[in-house]
């Protein structure tokens, strides 16, 4: 008996210490200010067999941005993202926006992010039956939904780890950390020019008693590894990671439209 209570006491102590350090998250000052862009993307495999083809729009009026990811999926499967922050001084987060639905995915969801009143509205179908959950947090100023890849070209790159808020649906919205921790420069190539990438390793960290047990029964997120091009115009190269809270791994690059019309046949049909 007094090992069981020792036992209790040790999981709430850890349990206090996870929670604790739940609250060291930090906003993430603009040094790259977003702007206007248009960039293709592609999905793949962790073997490299592409499963579906994307493109990220970004519109900036002012410090508010809006950004709009989207991928189609070869089983007609389609998933999208908008989000909008501001970054003015810093980045904040002030609403995101994403579905998911088709048989890519293990369950259709819908989730909207008011972060300027917390309201956080989760729908998705289960058993044939739509269910909706509505709940409103306390969202903290770093809250880094949709925007991962952006704090990623503007954190300090001496930092040894920098720590963001995240909203995940598990389908209840729940508030976790995400840690990057920078794992030194990796050279890759275009063509004939090489390049330098930045490699961040980005862990999902969960507070309170549920993250010891996630810990425990091994249900722990996976790390997500990303690539940011490390030189005076930082930009997005790579990830592999989940897509979505309990998806694969799946790698996401940028891609180049390879697809043109033949100049012969497109002469032709002019005349």
């Amino acid at each position: 008996m007094v090992g069981f209570r020792a036992s209790i006491r040790f999981v709430f102590l850890l349990a206090s210490l996870l929670q604790s350090t739940a609250s060291l998250t930090e906003t993430v000052a603009v040094r790259y200010p977003e702007g206007v862009s248009h960039g293709f993307l592609v999905l793949r495999t962790q073997d490299g067999k592409p499963i579906a083809d994307g493109d990220s729009t970004q519109v900036a009026q002012g410090d508010r941005v809006t950004n709009r990811m989207r991928f189609r999926f070869k089983d007609g499967s389609i998933y999208e993202e908008t989000t909008v922050f501001s970054q003015h001084g810093t980045f904040r987060l002030l609403s995101d926006h994403f579905s998911q639905k088709g048989p890519t995915f293990k369950r259709p969801m819908e989730t909207a992010i008011d972060a300027t009143s917390g309201q956080v509205t989760v729908r998705y179908t289960d058993d044939g039956k739509e269910k909706v959950v509505t709940e409103r947090l306390e969202l903290p100023a770093d809250v880094a939904n949709g925007i991962l890849f952006t704090l990623l070209k503007n954190i300090q790159r001496s930092a040894p780890r920098t720590t963001v808020s995240y909203v995940a649906a598990t389908p209840k919205p729940r508030l976790v950390n995400l840690e990057i921790i920078p794992q030194g420069q990796k050279p890759f190539s275009i063509g004939t020019y090489s390049h330098k990438a930045l490699h961040y390793v980005v862990k999902v960290k969960i507070g309170g008693v549920a993250g010891l047990v996630a810990h425990l029964m091994g249900k722990q997120p996976p790390d997500t590894q990303a690539w940011v091009l490390s030189d005076d115009a930082p930009a997005f190269v790579r990830s592999d990671g989940p897509l979505y809270g309990d998806g694969p791994i799946w790698r996401m690059e940028l891609a180049v439209p390879a697809v043109w019309p033949d100049s012969t046949a497109a002469a032709k049909s002019q005349k």
